[in-house]
């Protein structure tokens, strides 16, 4: 008879449901038989006050320690971001399961959108006890929400059912949680049908990582063991079938950066890394010591260049090409819009009976949520793929009631492998002035916001292929490739004005 492996968890509904998954999981890739071991702990029990707030360290994991030293169980299943930098001596990762989202989501009844929508809402009173989101959901939210509400926080504990029912209990306006948790539990049949109920009515916004970074390792699960365990070996080779490499290398470099700021479940820093392109994406933003952090770079990280004179791309301030509109009706009618643009929003009609509409970036975003519209996410300048990330949640799905139906708006000769692209608008191509003909012979550094953008003043401007280009990761950066043409990836405008110090 095969041995029966033991895992230690929590008690709690998303506790149970992700080690239920891992079980799953540890049993269809390795051939063994595991069973689940419940364990309380002094973070499930105490939920009347912050967990900042409380004495000691290891909330939710002490008890869980003690267990796998004592050789009452095999393993133990953690929500990685619930570990300390420091762990107890006999302990050892043993593996670091695939992270699909990292992201933290609003929650937010229907009627309270419309409430924003007509201005009558004036302070939004949000549920979240994490300093991280307290700072970071102060300063920057009202800039995605229609009517730019003052935000106010309110404490939020308990299990994550706990805290929905609360907010359907009218405690809150909205409130933030981590949307890998609920994603685990949309993925569970038991579970779904606890969470279907009270997600009835409620509508969502995912929160951008360059504006909203999560907790450092946030959605990443981690399986510890005893490292002197008396079958070591046989378990780690176990074990070995489930890791992820990939989300790995996001998640030690998350870790790096919270400690490197100091650490502690009181520090108020949000720090997220997401791989793109073979690079890494960072993104950290909160308070340390009453001093804003605020980083957004791609590692490996530039040196500073030298530059003559620098040319960016901003279709505001473009000599050469004149944006003309070709479609300005264009029916958003049970479609999940894909607005790549702030040059796109003149076109839309009917935005109110949209399925969804989705950003490619913030400042679009912040476009959108001015003119009263609600968006429930973004590609956040990191190309479609974000977007079909999205698309394929458990969660999103059951929130929605339905498929993803997507439309692109976007300008002339644009594709999408997310579906059929609209052409709102078409680029006419201007005379320029002597003088601005030579500042770009005289210019060495270009930052370009679309590929079509670079190709219309390479034909004008034939010398600038020998120059530097850069541009974001995404569509355009994706274009440049596909035509071995060299460019530099950078996180946005500002990375590139630090890094030519224009």
């Amino acid at each position: 008879m095969k041995k029966m492996w033991k895992i230690g968890t929590r008690g709690s509904l998303l506790a149970l449901t992700q080690c239920g998954q891992i079980k799953d999981l540890l049993q269809e890739r390795s051939g063994e038989n595991f069973e689940l071991v419940i364990i309380k702990t002094r973070g499930d029990q105490q939920t009347d006050v912050p967990l900042w707030q409380l004495e000691g360290k290891d909330f939710f994991t002490r008890e869980l320690d003690h267990a796998l030293l004592a050789n009452e169980v095999d393993l133990v299943v953690h929500s990685y971001k619930d570990l300390g930098s420091e762990r107890p001596e006999g302990i050892s990762l043993g593996a670091i399961t695939e992270r699909r989202f990292g992201h933290d989501i609003l929650l937010i009844p229907n009627q309270k959108i419309s409430a924003l929508k007509s201005g009558a809402i004036k302070t939004l009173v949000v549920g979240t006890s994490s300093p991280r989101r307290i700072v970071n959901l102060t300063k920057e939210l009202p800039k995605l929400l229609p009517s730019s509400p003052v935000i106010e926080t309110k404490m939020l504990r308990g299990n994550v059912n706990t805290r929905i029912q609360k907010l359907c209990n009218g405690e809150y306006d909205a409130i933030v949680l981590a949307m890998p948790g609920l994603e685990r539990l949309a993925q569970s049949e038991s579970a779904k049908q606890e969470l279907t109920p009270l997600l009835h009515d409620m509508n969502f916004m995912v929160l951008p990582a360059s504006m909203f970074p999560w907790a450092a390792s946030q959605g990443a699960l981690a399986i510890e063991m005893h490292a002197n365990h008396p079958e070591a070996t046989e378990l780690k080779k176990i074990l070995a079938t489930v890791h992820d490499h990939a989300t790995e290398q996001v998640v030690k470099r998350e870790r790096k950066a919270f400690n490197d700021y100091g650490g502690g479940c009181h520090l108020a820093v949000g720090v997220a890394v997401m791989a793109a392109a073979e690079r890494f994406v960072h993104s950290h933003r909160g308070e340390r010591d009453d001093s804003a952090i605020s980083k957004l770079f791609i590692e490996p990280t530039l040196k500073e260049v030298k530059t003559s004179k620098v040319f960016v791309g901003m279709p505001s301030d473009d000599h050469l090409l004149k944006k003309v509109f070709v479609n300005k009706n264009v029916d958003a009618t049970a479609k999940d819009l894909f607005v790549t643009s702030a040059h796109v929003i003149e076109a839309l009609q009917n935005l109110d009976q949209a399925r969804g509409v989705w950003a490619a970036g913030t400042k679009t975003w912040e476009k959108l949520a001015k003119l009263g519209h609600w968006v429930h996410g973004a590609a956040d300048s990191l190309g479609e793929q974000q977007l079909k990330n999205f698309e394929g949640s458990a969660l999103l799905q059951l929130m929605r009631k339905n498929a993803f139906s997507w439309l692109v708006l976007s300008g002339e000769n644009a594709h999408s492998g997310l579906g059929p692209v609209i052409e709102v608008y078409s680029r006419e191509v201007l005379d320029v002035t002597p003088e601005f003909e030579a500042s770009i012979g005289e210019t060495s550094d270009f930052f370009w916001t679309s590929f079509p953008q670079y190709h219309a003043y390479a034909q004008r401007f034939p010398n600038i292929t020998t120059k530097r280009h850069w541009c974001g990761l995404g569509k355009t950066f994706d274009a440049f490739a596909a035509q071995d043409i060299p460019v530099i990836a950078v996180s946005g405008i500002n990375e590139f004005r630090t890094l030519t110090q224009s």
